[in-house]
């Protein structure tokens, strides 16, 4: 999924739960906080400071001996897994 298919998707995602969000807005989401080659996102600043990105039960970005990693978190987890609907 590149991201132009994630910002629909997100859009898509918006509206079931009752929120109209345009895909032009989605975008500059997703390059605030992951960045584009001009700027880094929020992310990346972040873990540039040693310091942790944890996204509730998804899971958490830090910053590992130079290089960033991710480590899932339990909804996650257990939505890979098919354990959660």
């Amino acid at each position: 999924m590149d991201k132009s298919q994630l910002a629909r998707a997100s859009v898509r995602k918006a509206a079931q739960r009752g929120h109209d969000i345009r895909e032009e807005d989605a975008e500059q989401v997703i390059d605030a906080l992951f960045g584009t080659v001009d700027m880094a996102g929020v992310i990346a600043e972040t873990l540039k400071h040693d310091e942790a990105v944890v996204a509730g039960s998804f899971g958490r970005f830090h910053a590992d001996g130079g290089s960033a990693a991710f480590q899932p978190g339990k909804a996650l987890t257990e939505y890979l897994h098919g354990t959660t609907p």
